[in-house]
Order: structure tokens, then sequence, then C-alpha cells
């Protein structure tokens, strides 16, 4: 039987400490889970000013020998990063999600399955309603007012575009390699793109956070970039 491979791509600025250690313990729980696929990790510094040394690469490289660092100095956008990852890999199914592994195992092994089970080409992840107790006031209002308008305007199949856990197979590879937004909205652009794609299957997964996940602010600058890149897909759907 042929070995399945499984690519987790990992976009990386300025991480809060710890971050090794929850690559490399969400690595070990997802290798003893899936025994039979061969799991390797892909890691992209997208320009990070702090949090990053080299004892960190060299601890991951140690612990984690199936593993690949990309780093760049300019800090380019999540999307950016996640097209550089993503671009790099050769695996039968790719999932990508935060450097912390915000998410827990049972949520990453669901998508997973649905990928494996051939149910999907793409796997997007939707958040339980616990989610929005944990992030800041500003950030829930954001992510509810998108939701809402994914589904009211844009007629989405998925209404929460914005969760950071998605996989899929090399159609949806290809798929997510024609994403241009570089920062918030390039998962908004990535299921906009599925839902109008006739040959593309994608299926909605219940996922759950870790109850210790702590979610930053989001800055006025960002979201004014996003705005103008919302109209840009609301003009595209026209």
């Amino acid at each position: 039987m042929k070995e399945k491979t499984l690519d987790i791509v990992l976009p990386c600025y300025n991480p809060a400490q710890g971050w090794v250690q929850h690559i490399i313990q969400a690595y070990t729980q997802l290798s003893t889970q899936l025994p039979e696929t061969r799991i390797h990790i892909i890691l992209v510094n997208d320009g990070s000013v702090k949090g990053v040394s080299e004892t960190d690469i060299l601890q991951l490289q140690q612990d984690i020998p199936a593993s690949h660092y990309t780093a760049y100095a300019q800090n380019a956008g999540k999307g950016h990063a996640l097209r550089k990852g993503v671009g790099q890999s050769t695996a039968d199914y790719i999932i990508y999600t935060d450097v912390d592994f915000p998410y827990t195992i049972e949520s990453i092994l669901r998508v997973y399955t649905s990928l494996d089970h051939n149910q999907c080409d793409i796997a997007a992840g939707v958040k339980d309603a616990a989610y929005y107790t944990h992030v800041p006031q500003v950030r829930r209002i954001i992510s509810k007012v998108l939701r809402f308008c994914t589904t009211a305007i844009l007629r989405l199949k998925v209404s929460d575009t914005q969760c950071g856990l998605k996989g899929f197979n090399q159609k949806g590879k290809e798929l997510f390699l024609r994403t241009q937004i570089n920062r918030y909205l390039f998962d908004l652009e990535f299921i906009f793109l599925a839902s109008r794609t006739q040959n593309i299957t994608l299926l909605s997964i219940p996922v759950t956070l870790r109850d210790d996940v702590q979610f930053s602010s989001m800055r006025l600058r960002t979201l004014t970039q996003e705005a103008w890149n919302f109209i840009k897909i609301v003009v595209r759907s026209l």
C-alpha cells in the first residue's frame, strides 16, 4: 500500500514564547494518531523581527527531522507566507494552521479524515460558538459581521471563511495558489474561488479551539486594507 503523505504548513510572524513546543507536541500527537501517514512540517517565517532564534530552529529540526524552514526578511502577510509554503508541498494532502496550533488535535484529525476519505477537495474549518469567548471584542464583532456578509452578499458555501484551519488535496492546492490577497482576507478569497469552481468539492468541518488560546487584537490599518480587499471580492462576484 502506498504511504500517505501530509504536509502541515505553518506561517510564522513574531510568534509568542513556546511556539516550538506547540509544534513538537502537535506533531508527536498527530504522528501517533496517523501511523500510516508520513507527516512533514513546512514552517515559513514571514519576516519576524522577534520570537524566532537559531536555537528555536535547531530544536525544531532536531526534534522533527521531517521539517523544512523557509524565511525572508520583509513581512509580506499570512496569505503570502502560506502560498510560499503550499507551493513547496508535494504531499497528497496539505493542512494549514497557525504556528501555535490553536485548534484541538481532534479538529485537525477531522479535517484530515475528510480528505483521506475523499469526502472533499477542500476541508474548511468552521469555528464553534465557544470560539467567541476567546477573542477580543473588536475581533469578535469583525468575525460576526464578515460571516453575515459572506452569506448575505457573497452567498458562499461556507460562512466562516476566516477559520485558521483548512486542508486540501492537490486539486485544492492548485486553487489555493491562485489566491492573490496577502493578509487577513486571503481565506475569504480562497473560499470564494472554491465556491465558484465547478469541479471542486468544499466541505465545512466543525472545529474547536484549545482552552488556553489567546488571540491578539487587529490593527486599524489592517482593517482599512482588508475593507478594500473585500470590495474587490464583491466586485468579482457580480
